[in-house]
């Protein structure tokens, strides 16, 4: 079953059977990638805020074919030299993308585009960023305790470069 509702909050989503399995399809790729471990916060540390998005993806009638959750952290609650240096999103020029195309249909190469499920959870940080348990799914024998980072989070201002560094 696929839910056409895309929630704002987690409790609502929790309460859907349709948005529960695509919730823990995406824990599942953070445990898959050891994305993070759960940690004490060291003191004088600051704890990046990370929230649930819910998104129904559609085909090209605008039906809804599937959920997809995602835990992103909140970009605003990052600040520039202390909890990253630098920011960086890779974007592909027009032209080059045009060169591309031309250079493939005159050498009759076949072109395929291709997508890296949850590509940014492959990407090293060398930062340490703690972020808090995410909402709904707190450990029950370290409730206090954060996330610390070992890759790269959907939202965190360094993922892209992160990314585009594992790419390379």
């Amino acid at each position: 079953m696929i839910s056409k509702v895309e929630h704002k909050h987690i409790d609502d989503s929790m309460q859907d059977d349709n948005w529960v399995k695509p919730t823990q399809e995406e824990l599942d790729q953070f445990q898959k990638n050891d994305v993070w471990k759960l940690v004490e916060l060291p003191k004088g540390n600051k704890v990046v805020v990370a929230k649930w998005i819910f998104r129904n993806k559609q085909d090209k009638n605008c039906k809804v074919v599937r959920n997809k959750a995602r835990l992103v952290a909140k970009r605003y609650s990052q600040q520039k030299g202390i909890d990253y240096k630098e920011t960086y999103e890779h974007v592909a020029h027009l032209e080059a993308i045009q060169i591309l195309l031309s250079f493939g249909a005159r050498s009759n190469i076949k072109l395929c585009q291709m997508d890296v499920k949850s590509a940014f959870l492959n990407g090293l940080i060398q930062e340490e960023v703690y972020v808090e348990q995410y909402l709904g799914f707190e450990s029950d024998t370290l409730p206090y305790h954060v996330l610390k980072l070992n890759k790269a989070l959907y939202g965190l201002k360094q993922a892209p470069i992160a990314w585009y560094e594992k790419l390379s």
